[in-house]
Order: C-alpha cells, then sequence, then structure tokens
C-alpha cells in the first residue's frame, strides 16, 4: 500500500485558507469601532461602521470612550495604528467568502506583501553570486576545521545572537537571509538542516515571545494597555534567559544524538538530497580562502550588519532591506569580474530558488485577508473577552496565555494583535485586581509559543528553504513547546500572586 505522503507548504496553507473561509459562514461577522490619531490635525478619528467622526485629542475624548490609556501614548506616536474601542462591538452583515473570494484571496496576498516578496527574491540571488564566487565553500571549509570538536559552539552562538535580536527588535522575516548561508555549515559540522533551522527559527521565536525592548510587540502592546513599557521587564528578562537557556539545551542534545548516529536524524531520509542541495564539495572544490573570497564574504557579511543596523536604527523597511542586498550583489560582482551576462543569468537562478518561499509568504497574508473581509476576528475577540471576565487571577492569567495562542492564528501580526485586543483585553485585568504587565506577558507567551508552529506565520516559508516537511518539524518541535508552555504557566501564576 503507498504511503500517504504529507502535503506541501502551499496545499496545506490553501487548505487553511479553505477552513477560514467555510468559517466565515458559521462565525457572526461583527466589530469593534476604531480610534486613531491624526498626527496632521491633532485629532481622534473614529471609525464606525465605515463612518468617520473626527474628535478632539483630548484625555477627555479617551475617557469618554472608557480607553484607559494615557493621551501622549498617542502624541508621540507610541500608538500609531487604530485601537479598537472597548464595549462598541456590534454584529454586522455577514460577510461569508465564497469561491471567488477564496481564489483571490492568496493572490491579494502576493500583491500585498510584494516588498517581503522582493526582499526573499533579492536574497536568493546575492546567495547565488556568492556561491558562484566559491566564497562559501572556501569559508565553511575554514570555519569546519576551526570548530573541529567543539560544533556545538555553533549551535549557542548563532541561537543566541538570534534571540537578541527577536527580544530587541522583533528580529523574524529577516532571518529568512540566514538559512542558505547557516545550512551548508551545520552539514558541514556534521549536523542535519533540522538543527540549523532549529538555531534560526526557534532562536527568533524565542527572542519575540519574550520581548524585552521590541518595539514591535511589547513596547506597543504595553503602549496600547495604558501602562509604561518598562513595567515588567525584569520578569521578561527572567523569561528570555529561561527559555534561551531551554532551547539552546533542546536543539543541542538532538544535535549530539545525530551527530553520534545520523539515523536518528528526524529527516534522515532526505540526508543525501539536502546534502547534494547545500553541500559544497570541497576535494574537487576550491578551499583557498583567498583574499578576494575573504572580501566577497565581508561585503556579505557587511549586508546584514547595515541591515540590522537600519532596521534598529534608521526606520529602514523591507525596500531598504533589498536595496542593501543589491548592491552587496554588484559589489561582489565588481570585486570576483563577473562577466556581465553570467552575473543576470546567475542572480535571476538564484532568485528563482526561492520563489516557492515568496509564493508560500503571500499564500499566507492571503489567509488573514479572507479572516479580515469575512470580519471575523473581532467576533472571536468579543467572546475571547467575554469567557475570561470575572474568573480569579491564576486562573485568568493563564486562560489569556491560551486565548492568545489561539487568536495568532487568525492575527499572527504582533503589533495588529496587540492594538486590536489590547484596549479591549488588559482593562479585564483591573477587575481581577493584577497588573496589566501580566496580560502584555500572557501576550507576548501566547503568540509565542504558537509561533513555533503557526501556519500562517513564517515557518511554513522557512521549511520551504530547507525543504523539509511540516509534518517532521511538529514531531522535531511539540516536545519543546510543551515545555516552555509549562514554563510560561508556571511564571504566569507566580507573577500574579507575588
Amino acid at each position: 500500500m503507498k504511503k500517504i505522503k504529507f502535503p506541501s507548504a502551499q496545499t496545506v496553507l490553501l487548505l487553511i485558507a479553505a477552513f477560514v473561509a467555510i468559517l466565515t459562514w458559521v462565525i457572526p461577522s461583527g466589530q469593534f469601532d476604531r480610534l486613531a490619531y491624526d498626527k496632521e490635525e491633532n485629532t481622534f478619528i473614529k471609525t464606525s461602521n465605515g463612518s468617520f467622526i473626527s474628535l478632539e485629542a483630548t484625555q477627555k475624548t479617551l475617557d469618554d470612550l472608557e480607553i484607559k490609556i494615557p493621551l501622549e501614548n498617542f502624541t508621540s506616536g507610541a500608538i500609531y495604528k487604530p485601537i479598537s474601542i472597548p464595549k462598541t462591538y456590534k454584529e454586522l452583515e455577514a460577510r461569508p467568502q465564497g469561491f471567488n473570494e477564496f481564489i483571490l484571496a492568496p493572490l491579494k496576498g502576493i500583491i500585498q506583501v510584494a516588498d517581503i516578496i522582493i526582499l526573499v527574491l533579492f536574497i536568493g540571488g546575492l546567495v547565488a553570486i556568492v556561491n558562484y564566487t566559491g566564497a562559501f565553500e572556501a569559508g565553511i571549509f575554514r570555519l569546519s576545521k576551526l570548530l573541529k570538536g567543539k560544533e556545538y559552539t555553533l549551535i549557542i552562538i548563532v541561537t543566541s545572537l538570534i534571540a537578541v535580536g527577536g527580544t530587541t527588535f522583533g528580529l523574524a522575516e529577516e532571518t529568512i537571509a540566514f538559512y542558505p548561508i547557516l545550512i551548508p555549515i551545520f552539514l558541514a559540522a556534521k549536523y542535519d538542516a533540522i538543527v540549523a533551522l532549529a538555531c534560526i527559527y526557534i532562536g527568533s521565536s524565542i527572542g519575540t515571545m519574550a520581548s524585552t525592548i521590541n518595539p514591535f510587540s511589547t513596547i506597543i502592546a504595553s503602549n496600547s494597555a495604558g501602562i509604561n513599557w518598562t513595567t515588567g521587564i525584569y520578569g521578561r528578562i527572567a523569561m528570555f534567559t529561561i527559555g534561551l537557556i531551554i532551547c539552546v539545551l533542546y536543539i543541542i542534545r538532538y544535535a549530539q544524538r545525530v551527530k553520534k548516529d545520523p539515523t536518528k536524524s528526524i529527516i534522515f531520509s532526505q540526508k543525501e538530497m539536502i546534502e547534494k542541495m547545500f553541500l559544497f564539495n570541497n576535494s574537487s572544490g576550491n578551499s583557498n580562502f583567498t583574499f578576494r573570497l575573504k572580501m566577497v564574504l565581508s561585503v556579505f557579511i557587511l549586508c546584514f550588519i547595515i541591515m540590522v543596523y537600519g532596521v534598529s536604527n534608521l526606520d529602514w523597511w523591507f525596500l531598504e532591506m533589498t536595496g542593501i542586498f543589491f548592491v552587496g550583489a554588484l559589489l561582489i560582482g565588481f570585486i570576483c569580474k563577473i562577466n556581465e551576462t553570467v552575473f543576470v543569468e546567475t542572480f535571476i537562478k538564484g532568485a528563482n530558488d526561492l520563489l516557492s518561499v515568496a509564493f508560500i509568504i503571500g499564500i499566507a497574508r492571503g489567509v488573514t485577508i479572507l479572516m479580515e473581509d469575512g470580519l471575523i476576528s473581532d467576533t472571536l475577540l468579543y467572546y475571547s473577552s467575554a469567557v475570561t471576565e470575572g474568573m480569579n487571577k491564576g486562573f485568568f492569567i493563564n486562560s489569556m496565555l491560551f486565548v492568545y495562542s489561539g487568536l495568532s492564528f487568525f492575527i499572527p501580526s504582533s503589533s495588529g494583535m496587540a492594538v486590536l485586543t489590547m484596549p479591549i483585553l488588559s482593562p479585564l485585568a483591573d477587575g481581577v485586581n493584577i497588573g496589566r504587565e501580566a496580560v502584555v506577558n500572557a501576550y507576548l507567551f501566547g503568540m509565542g509559543l504558537f509561533n513555533f508552529i503557526n501556519p500562517t506565520g513564517l515557518i511554513l516559508a522557512s521549511l520551504a528553504i530547507v525543504k523539509v516537511g511540516y509534518d517532521k518539524w511538529l514531531k522535531f518541535v511539540l516536545p519543546l513547546v510543551i515545555i516552555l508552555a509549562v514554563v510560561s504557566m508556571v511564571f504566569l501564576t507566580i507573577s500574579v500572586y507575588l
């Protein structure tokens, strides 16, 4: 009997999109009113069922709307997206998403995330150019000799650095650039591709889960909850440290088992295929690390340093990041005197290699579009707030953890989740006599936990680069998710009773 093969990432997302479209026929459409700050006019704009009302930008206006957020959080730009207004939920005329909407949603998604897709394609082009020069091959050969006998340090360094990026400025989508570079290094160290994937993706996930100063989650969520973002920061630092240690030890334990016996690898059946894709044959290749190849790798690494600096300090986003990688490819072509025709063909081939990843990102966004157009996200938020109201504080905060995990399937954006839910859910903390920072932590940990496996997030795009199935990833990561869930529940329970 032929073994049933797990569907591809694109098929998984299309099945999820179909499921969401069906939900729009079952879950009532509804929406909270929204409030946005107009900096130019110094007024609030209230949106209610498609109509717009201009209001004075004063604390009294916020108090009248029962929004317990200081005015300066809006005027300073700390809250830059429309927020939900408490107690304004109303059911609207149903907007079920039919066959036409289902077909068009992935296409709309691709259009909406065109900036991310272009970044991914240009990363593919840059990596192909560097591969063409032989710099990766020579550099990995040199590194494998330096790390001989202590390869586990690579796991510690990579996971920790990416986690620091996640907890400080929300390093997430940008990590897609690291896979083509780091996978050959981990394979050369006699690990499997799951280890490379884990170091990058889990590093980013634990960092964003226990965000300390991340402006796209912690800061905007705290501001939307009406508290200072530094409230509860020491607890988040402790959770970040504990979580990172757990993740590193978990990855090392698996990696050492695979290194000792390759048949223990979850993806052992794909070993030859993946190594053929990512590993270089050093015996026949160029392992001589010349000055020119060192310059190539220096330019390549510098692209990432500039990218991180630009994102964290210069308000850069995907367009500027793409520009950096494009300039890097041109500089490398100039340094190595690559023929113009060869350069263009190589760059396009590299971009084509990541085209499937780009489509996955677009289709995932299409799922979100179906939810937004079907007006079901606010309905789920409304009933979630009703369920958790009136609980004792220990049960309440742990319920919040799972509420946010569930909502993150429908609202995978951390900043979007913050401005939509915090004005509604954070005041519930007052009723059970706990600080609102506890709800912020539940939001972070809940979203973060589900992010490890969330098919509408980045995991499917990451898996597509490594050519690993979603089922294999679940088999690897689910025990870690359970461990982190237990730790999060213990942490939240202790925090509300202290």
